[in-house]
């Protein structure tokens, strides 16, 4: 620990982000911790599965990356903090010590227990915890179907208890991805729960680096200005004692740092200027964004309070199976074949699938230059309760190739599916945080417990700001793509996604503020059905809106072709809207 800031190292935003990473980062500036995030909902939604399968319950991936390194870890003193526990923490810690030993060096584990509460469920429904789902209300005994897994969102402070210990790497399952980042904040700087404002910062910092190049031009709308897009870099955020940072990246790293691909990160997957974490509500509305230099971004001071007293639960449930394929046709009277197509495959289906959904994507060139312009793809899927009726998926779809719409055709050096896959529903509740058993599990088998805040905060305290329609008069510019004078970046929240749209001249602030107003923007996003909640972030020239229920039940079960809902920015980046003037 020192005085000096925390120099802390993305090495993952995703399970199956770039292999190398961690080489990347161990031959890249020097930094004092390693990060990994591997899990997502829908990313946990895929181990549950896996693991009804036999399969590891941890994220067997995060061990090859790091197993080369382990001994210039140890000699460098470094420490490694990774989520790549998944629902098996303690598995994960064994084989790293197995591995540890094998390579001959001194390195301690320890992982983080007590966020998988499946065992619990029924004694928290005895008790009149009815964890009811976030978005619907309903309690969970009324799903209908029977969980696999229920995990809560931990907070830092177990990572930071572990540190303290003596643990040169820690594992944990589902912590906040956040947290990754302010647990070793808060054990470098001797943080307390209550250092609200300090760990508002960290958990800033945290969100920001969480997803790896997302911080420096991935998935970013501006990549063409963003040089070395061929492998960007992953991202280092430096935190200061008052929990204030700075984001950069390892200088021989392609990619960069700037305030708009810093806003970008800002912006994705929140639910408006209250971020919720199990330490600290952070007030997201307060975070100011400085250039320092080149591939320096600094995030001033940011502000915090008490965080709430519930924990979000995350329960997983299978409720069956879903197949799918992609076929193409081509112009003229493109609807009219998907329509043929739509009608063929529910005749076919009928009785055997519970859903079926025919999809085109894109619409053919008019009076096409080759043939690939007048050609769109069709995805189709099919879901059912169990395996087997999905099994006359595919002879129903390749029982059409004689008699279905001209030029029906597949891709053929594409492998056609045949084998249905599991459905895993998404469940968000809410349980009283004072009901985890939160703690650390040490290489010797002891146990710690995490110290907790002292206050929660009231439900006024972390009720989202109303933001009033703007009183602007209606923009009546020449017609214009929107894309033109705004990035966007887009996310989920279980069933809703978000999207952030901010200007990239502030002198365009108030046109975009008009422009997006809810109600303009529902009819720019019909999809959403008008569920949308707005807010704005001034300080950023941000609208940032959720649009409710989008992706149904969650990622790892809704029919949407983008399931999670990447590209909702860019779809509202494409729409042309009155220019300013």
């Amino acid at each position: 620990m020192g005085t000096r800031s925390l120099r802390i190292a993305n090495v993952s935003g995703y399970l199956g982000d770039r292999f190398t990473a961690v080489d990347e980062a161990m031959a890249g500036d020097p930094v004092d911790v390693l990060m990994g995030d591997y899990l997502a909902e829908i990313t946990l939604a895929a181990l549950a599965a896996g693991a009804r399968r036999g399969k590891p319950g941890y994220v067997g991936y995060a061990l090859d990356q790091l197993t080369p390194h382990l001994p210039e870890i140890a000699r460098r003193g470094m420490r490694v903090v990774t989520n790549a526990g998944g629902f098996d923490p303690a598995g994960m810690a064994a084989q790293l010590r197995h591995r540890i030993a094998d390579a001959g060096v001194a390195l301690r584990v320890a992982h983080v227990a007590g966020d998988g509460v499946l065992d619990r469920l029924a004694d928290f429904h005895a008790d009149g915890h009815g964890l009811e789902h976030l978005d619907t209300g309903a309690p969970l005994k009324d799903w209908g179907v029977e969980p696999i897994a229920a995990n809560a969102y931990l907070g830092g402070f177990g990572i930071a208890a572990a540190l303290a210990a003596g643990a040169d790497i820690v594992v944990t399952g589902r912590v906040t991805d956040a947290s990754l980042t302010a647990g070793p904040a808060a054990w470098w700087h001797g943080w307390t729960p209550d250092d609200h404002d300090a760990l508002a910062g960290a958990v800033t910092a945290g969100h920001v680096i969480e997803c790896g190049a997302h911080a420096t031009g991935g998935n970013f709308s501006g990549f063409r200005e963003v040089p070395g897009m061929l492998r960007p870099g992953f991202p280092i955020a430096e935190i200061a004692a008052d929990g204030s940072s700075v984001i950069t990246k390892h200088a021989a790293d392609g990619g960069a740092v700037t305030v708009d691909t810093v806003t970008a990160q800002l912006l994705y997957e929140i639910q408006g200027p209250r971020y919720l974490n199990p330490d600290v509500t952070v007030h997201l509305d307060t975070v100011r964004l400085t250039r320092q230099g080149p591939d320096r971004v600094a995030i001033g001071p940011v502000t915090g309070s008490p965080p709430p007293p519930t924990a979000k639960v995350a329960v997983f449930a299978p409720i069956g199976f879903e197949i799918s394929t992609m076929l193409f046709c081509t112009a003229p009277d493109v609807e009219g074949k998907v329509a043929l197509l739509r009608r063929q495959l529910a005749d076919r289906l009928a009785g055997h699938v519970d859903q079926l959904d025919v999809t085109p994507l894109g619409v053919a060139a008019t009076d096409p230059a080759d043939q690939w312009a007048a050609t769109v793809p069709i995805r189709v899927i099919a879901t059912a309760r169990d395996p087997e009726p999905l099994r006359r998926f595919a002879p129903a779809v390749g029982s059409l190739y004689l008699q279905g719409f001209p030029g029906f055709h597949h891709d053929g050096h594409a492998p056609r599916a045949t084998e249905p896959w599991p459905r895993i529903e998404y469940w968000p509740a809410l349980l009283d945080a004072t009901l985890l058993d939160e703690h650390v599990v040490l290489d010797d088998g002891s146990r710690i417990d995490p110290p907790r805040t002292s206050r929660t905060a009231t439900p006024d305290e972390l009720a989202q700001p109303v933001h009033p329609e703007p009183d602007l008069p209606e923009p009546d510019g020449e017609p214009v793509e929107l894309g033109r004078y705004v990035h966007a970046r887009a996310g989920d929240k279980g069933g809703n996604a978000n999207v952030g749209i901010w200007v990239k001249d502030r002198a365009h602030w108030d046109w975009l503020r008009a422009t997006l107003s809810a109600g303009r923007a529902a009819a720019l996003l019909p999809e959403a059905g008008g569920a949308i909640v707005r807010h704005e972030f001034p300080h950023l020239g941000a609208v940032h809106l959720v649009l409710t229920g989008l992706l149904g039940s969650g990622g790892s079960a809704n029919l949407r072709v983008d399931q999670i809902g990447k590209s909702v920015g860019e779809y509202l980046r494409a729409k042309h809207v009155p220019g300013p003037r």
